[in-house]
């Protein structure tokens, strides 16, 4: 079964979750706003996504470019950092097994769920 981290805030991690439900795709929402991500969860992420910390910021989003931007943060700074602030990761991430990645564009999503 296919984990899906999602926010119900982003269009783009809903449309995932329509996409799934459409193609009988089981999954499992974990919505980590309401629950955040441990930093050991938030470590396993990064391995099965096959990236570091900063593959996984959202650097566009607001609070990172007013608070974050330009600082030098070393990887465990930015994991805590994106445990206090889940809305600064990436998302939607889907997660089967050992392996994860960030739900965009739709076409690798389903390149994704049929291997």
């Amino acid at each position: 079964m296919i984990k899906v981290l999602h926010n119900n805030t982003c269009s783009k991690s809903r449309a995932i979750l329509e996409h799934l439900d459409e193609n009988n795709v089981p999954f499992e929402i974990i919505d980590f706003i309401e629950t955040p991500l441990t930093e050991l969860e938030l470590k396993t992420l990064l391995k099965k996504l096959n990236t570091d910390v900063q593959g996984l910021i959202r650097k566009n989003d607001r609070l990172y470019q007013e608070r974050y931007m330009g600082k030098d943060f070393s990887e465990d700074e930015w994991v805590k950092i994106l445990v206090e602030n889940p809305s600064l990761i990436q998302r939607p991430i889907l997660i089967k097994g050992s392996v994860a990645m960030v739900g965009r564009p739709i076409e690798n999503v389903r390149f994704f769920i049929e291997k």
